[in-house]
Formats: C-alpha cells, structure tokens, sequence
C-alpha cells in the first residue's frame, strides 16, 4: 500500500536560530492539518469522518460534519481563512433536526455544540476579521441554539439525569436507557451554561445543573468509595450511582475534568464545584498514585474497585496530567502542579518506550507498595511482557493509537506552566511520531499496534475528528507564541478549553 508524502523538520534546520526553528515547525503542522484536512474536503465532505486509506467516509457522528466543525476552531487559530470560510459556509446549511442515527448527547455536544460556540467566541473575540460579517458569525450562534433546542429532549427522565442516546425519527425522543455514564452527564455543563450566558436563555443552564446535582452529592454513599472519587454509571431513573468502579479514565474522566473548568469559567458561580475538585485530587493523590516495580520514579493513577486499586491507566486517562497542572495553577497550590508534572512524565514514557514513539490506548504495572502477591497486584503473563517491563515500567493491554491527543494535551500544560523547552520537545517528537507512523492514502489514520513500524501499521483506515480539534490545536499552541487562548501561568485565563480543546470564552474576561 502505497503511503502520502510525509513532512519530517530536517535536523539542519533545527540548528537555526529558535525563531526560525518554531517557525518550521509550525509550517510543518499546518502542512499536516491542511494535508489531513485536504483529504477530508475530497473524499468525506458533508460527512462525520474520512477513511484515508478507502478515499471514503464514516458517519459516526450523525452525519452533519463532525470534521468540518471539530476543525474549525483549530483553523481559526491558524489564521487558515479559506478553511474557515468553507467550514462557516458548510454548518449554515446542516440540517440538525434530521439524522438517521443514534445520537450521542456527549459527543455531540462536546464537539458540535462546543465546536460552534467556541468558533463564535473567537471569532467575535481574539480572531475577529473585518472581513466577515456579523451575520456569518452569528450564523454558529443561531445553529447552537438550534441544536441544543432538540437535544434537550434528553433531560425528559423522571430523574432529569439525561438519557445519552437519542433519535430523530422525525421527533426528538430518548433512547429510554436505564444507565448513563458519569462522563456523559458531568461533560455537557461547560457548553450549556456558555449557550445560556450567550442567549440569555437560563433553560439550557439549569437542565444540566439539575443533572449535574446528582454528581456532586452523590448517593448511594458506597459507591463513593473515596471522597471525590465515584463509579462511573448511574441510574437515570432516579439520579442513584449504580457501581463504585472508576478512573481518571474513560467513563469518568471529563467530570473532574470540568469541575474546575467550571470554577474557571465563573468562580462566582461555581465556587462548589472547585471545591470538589480539590477533594477529588486529594483523594486521587492519596489513594490512587502509584509507582510501578520496575520504575519507582514514574507516578500512574490506579483505577479503582471500591477501595481496591487496579493498576492500569490509560491513553484517555493521561489528560490528568494536564488537569491537575492546570488546578495548581488557578488555586495557587504548587503541590497539583507538582503531582501533574509527574503524570506527565510517566505519561511521557509510554511514548518514548514503544517502537512507533507513540502510546497505548491502555496500559499496566505492578505496584511497589502492594504485595507482589495480592490479587490486584499480578504481574505480566507472557515473556515479552515480562522483558518489556524490566526497562518501561509498564506493559500493554490494548495497542492501539486512534489519534488521541491527551499526552499531547498534557506537555502544553506542562510547558505553559513550566515554560521549559523540554516539553515543547516532548510534543514536537510526538507529533513527528503521530505523523511518521499514522500518515497514509489522504490523512492520518487511527493504527492498531503502537510496536509496528517502518510501513508495517495496522491501519484501521479511520481519522478521527479530534485530530483536528486537539492533536492538532495542541501541538500548534505549544509552539506558538502568548495570546489571549494561551492558558496563563498566573492562572488569569481568558479562554478554558472544552474536553474537545474548543476553547470558550470565560465569562466576564
């Protein structure tokens, strides 16, 4: 199979001057968004994602364009114009009354409804161009409110926890699911408070605050098995935790994630919700820290069964690096910074340990401090594992890479609060990785074993949106200069980004 032109930096041009050096660098990262995006335009316009390798397309997301609207945001800090103008000129034509498929109400707000209040932030904002009209910016506004107007049949439950699936068929309805996901009904608070406060409307705020209730005071006790840390389902019929099994992971992690992103967003407001935060991170520093046999320096967060730790992590679970770095920053505790930057170099290793220079979508270690011989504590199965331990200090459970952007996401924060050039570094070699290895037909595609190289991928031939939305925005924000997007080391932010990397606008800046 016959693979793109990939762009690697020449080392002679990383002997220049820093600025000429940042500077190829960028290109390079454009050259690799307008590749992947170029892609898109021609096989899977209209569509939720590409299938770079097939030159067709997936609708995955309800097939209104997750792509074009996850892109957007990243385009405009870009300053990629003629992108941008093709993206505001597709969403004012989509149809969001109408899909013939199950709908995520996370997904589809953390990236559509995220994406175009984001967009319309900027662009009436930092990126404002007197070359667009009012009426062309509105227009993300106008169709949020549109979008959030038939979403919200997902809060008719007799508990008003939301019900995550839904069908146009033609009406809005709800799926009728007995459970729904921490993350699922802790992730919408961000972008429905931001609709209120633009519109006036306190419908859409108030629908998720009330779901919102049943996270933060949490029942039955049980299932909140250390303080701040709980399961990760719950009933939608009465708002009740339905197990005490969870993560910084996927299932639970954009809930803290967003606690002190709403303290951000409005501390006035949301002053509860930062407290929480903090006791999420005590607990998570106290219970779930661990260090594995083989590598005591690296710091991982355990999942959890009840009280009991389980010593996996996860490609998901590494933005907490980030988070954390990002709560010492806002509260002044140098002790969260301090914890994050640790996650996000045990984080770091998982990269720089497999063979493609990319980390697994799930990994495991034995921990130091617990018996060798407890049942939760096991050690590796196989030979290779076992000889991948002695030096990594974890060992893989699921190989795959689909172009996730967390370990990303938590070098920028490292570097916006550190400032050290290490971690500019660190995503610069992980892009070129993401880049080397994921690269083929017209985009990137997601790979099913981070230890296959040199042209062996295992393609799944499916690019994901977020590529665009946060790999991509990540990469190019860490080697970017200061602007009012930039997350601030004095913890004064202008701008708080969505679980999607859409940054939003933080009230009153």
């Amino acid at each position: 199979m016959k693979t793109s032109t990939v762009w690697l930096l020449p080392l002679a041009a990383l002997a220049t001057t820093t600025t000429a050096a940042e500077s190829a660098k960028l290109n390079a990262v454009e050259e690799v968004f307008r590749r992947s995006w170029n892609g898109y335009r021609e096989h899977a316009w209209g569509h939720d994602s590409l299938r770079p390798i097939s030159n067709s397309y997936a609708d995955d997301r309800n097939g209104w364009g997750a792509t074009a609207v996850d892109a957007l945001g990243t385009a405009i800090i870009m300053g990629l114009d003629d992108v941008v103008d093709d993206i505001l000129n597709y969403i004012k034509t989509i149809d969001f009354s109408k899909t013939d498929t199950e709908i995520s109400l996370f997904e589809t707000t953390i990236r559509y409804l995220g994406g175009m209040l984001s967009a319309y932030d900027l662009l009436k904002g930092p990126y404002k161009r007197s070359d667009l009209s009012a009426k062309a910016v509105n227009v993300l506004l106008e169709q949020s409110v549109v979008l959030a107007d038939n979403l919200k049949v997902a809060f008719n439950t007799t508990s008003g926890l939301p019900d995550n699936n839904l069908f146009f068929d033609p009406e809005p309805r709800v799926a009728g699911s007995w459970e729904t996901g921490l993350a699922v009904a802790g992730t919408l608070i961000l972008e429905w408070e931001r609709l209120s406060d633009l519109t006036g409307d306190r419908e859409y705020g108030n629908l998720v605050k009330r779901a919102e209730n049943y996270l933060l005071n949490p029942q039955p006790p049980e299932n909140e098995p250390f303080p701040g840390l709980m399961g990760s389902r719950l009933f939608v019929e009465n708002g009740t935790f339905a197990d005490n099994i969870g993560s910084w992971g996927g299932g639970s992690d954009s809930f803290y994630e967003y606690l002190i992103k709403m303290y951000i967003y409005d501390p006035d407001r949301f002053e509860f919700y930062r407290d929480r935060w903090v006791v999420t991170a005590e607990s998570s520093i106290e219970y779930l820290a661990s260090h594995p046999t083989t590598r005591p320096e690296l710091t991982f967060l355990a999942m959890f069964s009840g009280t009991e730790p389980q010593f996996y992590f996860s490609h998901l679970g590494c933005f907490s690096g980030g988070n954390f770095i990002l709560g010492g920053l806002v509260l002044k505790e140098q002790r969260y910074v301090d914890f994050g930057l640790d996650l996000t170099a045990g984080c770091h290793e998982t990269y720089v340990q497999t063979s493609s220079g990319i980390g697994p979508e799930l990994f495991q270690w034995q921990d130091k401090d617990t018996p060798l011989d407890a049942g939760n504590n096991h050690g590796p199965e196989t030979d290779a594992q076992r000889e991948f331990y002695k030096d990594a200090g974890f060992w893989i459970m699921n190989s795959q890479y689909v172009l996730r952007p967390e370990v990303i996401e938590s070098y920028y924060y490292a570097y916006r609060a550190t400032g050290d050039e290490m971690y500019r570094e660190w995503a610069w070699d992980a892009f070129v990785s993401i880049n080397r290895t994921c690269s083929v037909g017209s985009g990137l595609s997601a790979i099913n074993n981070v230890m296959l190289v040199d042209g062996k991928a295992d393609y799944q031939d499916f690019q994901e949106s977020f590529l665009f939305a946060e790999v991509m925005k990540y990469i190019y924000l860490i080697l970017s200069d200061d602007s009012d997007v930039q997350v601030k080391k004095d913890g004064k932010n202008l701008f708080v980004f969505n679980t999607e990397a859409h940054p939003i606008k933080v009230l009153g800046s």
